[in-house]
């Protein structure tokens, strides 16, 4: 057993099961309370005997139940068939192909919804910024907009209004407020707050008439033109830059969708990438123009990494496909030829990249005339393999009905699983064979023909008198295979060329 025990030192679990044998007829427990103890029997499929293995003392089972060898053999298979717990760690999956690759999460350069996932940092001429304070109001978020023009406003009248208080209150006039012979810079200004006041009127033209400038007061009548200058600029300022906000045309591009995926699969006999957009609103998009960017981080010949390298990718600009007109939903196509990033690329290798496609939809609206940008992304497992866009346009009474519901979805279609490359090389050869195989058929016709003009002259002898016999409506076997290749558009060929 010692011997057994250190060749065979383990067993699977699945293969550890009580044995029971029948001995003329009767029911015998090989393993007892005693062996139960001291041991379990492990039979072994490979070797065909019981090999003994010692294990830790178990506690005296409660009750002992008599189960035949079936229900004991479906117990262990059920409990080797249960799920195991998942270890921690980073979790593999397997592509289609079975190559092995950790589940990553990969950071995306620009976000489905378009938003550009990069952030500056270790900026040192911050004061940029102020020299193009118009744009960098206009970029700060909502509550930060509202923020700054509340405070233009209010930090402006509490600033004047300060300084009309500093007037009245050097020139005497709240000393003299029940005095009735005494004049003041301006009328009813008794404090601070009738101050504030004041300065409020002043800018925004309102004008109650219950507090007044009067003529012996230069130095407000100075002021006062310097507010009302002043109120007009902040009033433009602001009130220009909240029509600017507004107008923005980036909400118009929420109303421009991209497709959840793209897909790679035949047209024309050739492979091609293309996703699909469309617009949700009635009113167009003018000179719609469509780019996409491949992201990928590569190494140059000298050795030097560049991390999100961009490389356009070819959507129809040398003939113009580029350029929509974006009425309904259209697929939009790249297909990939020996200048495409994705020559070399099959499905197999396709599982195993990481790269990530931008595409980049720009326009004006129709309403506003202002020019809008809308941007989506693709990373590598989300563009399927041998997919096609299911068409989501049918003919109703009177217009065409687009159901937006279909806009997302695609359906597998029979795709080659090579590269562009390896099925532009193999369609080359196909070619190549065939000219060769029609070349070699016109040669031996000629051959032939004189073989089957040769014929008659030796049968004139059997004629009488020397004269020749014509055969009329007959024609040799390669006449009549040439005819038939003419009329099905094609050449024959022989038995053994079609097998090679």
């Amino acid at each position: 057993m010692a011997l057994e025990n250190s060749v065979f030192p383990s067993r699977p679990d699945s293969l550890s099961l009580p044995v029971e044998e029948k001995v003329d007829g009767e029911d015998v427990e090989v393993a007892t309370e005693a062996t139960a103890s001291a041991g379990v029997f492990n039979v072994s499929e490979e070797l065909g005997h019981v090999v003994t293995t010692e294990t830790a003392p178990s506690p005296p089972p409660l009750a002992k139940v008599n189960r035949s060898f079936q229900a004991k053999l479906a117990e262990r298979e059920a409990n080797a068939n249960q799920p195991r717990k998942k270890t921690q760690g980073a979790e593999k999956e397997r592509g289609r192909f079975g190559w092995a690759r950790t589940r990553r999460k990969r950071q995306r350069y620009v976000e489905k919804n378009g938003r550009c996932n990069v952030q500056h940092g270790n900026m040192r001429e911050t004061y940029r910024y102020l020299t193009d304070i118009f744009t960098t109001l206009v970029d700060l978020n909502w509550r930060c907009s509202l923020f700054v023009f509340v405070m233009a406003y209010a930090v402006t009248w509490l600033f004047f209004g300060a300084i009309w208080y500093l007037i009245a209150y050097c020139r005497g006039d709240l000393d003299h407020l029940e005095d009735e012979t005494w004049t003041p810079c301006v009328n009813n200004v008794n404090g601070f707050i009738s101050a504030f006041l004041f300065s409020i009127e002043t800018e925004t033209t309102i004008g109650y008439g219950h507090r007044v400038i009067t003529d012996q007061c230069p130095v407000g009548t100075m002021l006062l033109l310097l507010q009302a200058i002043l109120g007009s600029m902040v009033n433009a300022f602001m009130v220009g830059c909240m029509f600017v906000k507004i107008s923005q045309p980036n909400k118009r591009a929420e109303t421009l969708v991209f497709s959840k995926h793209a897909v790679i699969s035949l047209r024309d006999d050739k492979l091609c990438l293309m996703f699909r957009v469309g617009d949700l609103r009635s009113s167009h998009i003018v000179g719609a123009n469509m780019r996409a960017k491949l992201i990928k981080s590569k190494q140059t010949q000298e050795g030097e990494f560049i991390p999100l390298d961009q490389t356009d990718i070819s959507v129809g600009f040398e003939t113009g496909d580029d350029r929509l007109f974006l009425v309904s939903p259209l697929v939009i196509s790249h297909e990939i030829d020996a200048h495409s990033a994705f020559w070399d690329m099959s499905q197999a290798q396709l599982e195993k990249e990481d790269f990530e496609i931008v595409v980049i939809l720009e326009g004006m609206v129709e309403a506003t005339g202002m020019t809008c940008q809308a941007r989506s992304s693709y990373l590598a497992e989300e563009v399927l393999w041998g997919h096609r866009f299911s068409p989501m346009m049918s003919l109703a009474e009177g217009f065409f009905d687009i159901d937006y519901g279909a806009f997302h979805h695609t359906f597998e279609v029979d795709t080659p699983s090579c590269s562009a490359r390896e099925l532009s090389l193999a369609a080359a050869r196909l070619d190549a064979h065939l000219y060769w195989s029609i070349s070699s058929r016109l040669d031996e016709e000629p051959t032939l023909t004189n073989q089957a003009a040769k014929q008659p002259d030796s049968g004139s002898a059997d004629s009488k008198g020397g004269e020749p016999k014509f055969i009329v409506g007959e024609m040799t076997d390669i006449q009549e295979q040439t005819g038939l290749g003419e009329l099905n558009g094609s050449v024959a060929t022989n038995q053994s060329e079609s097998e090679a």
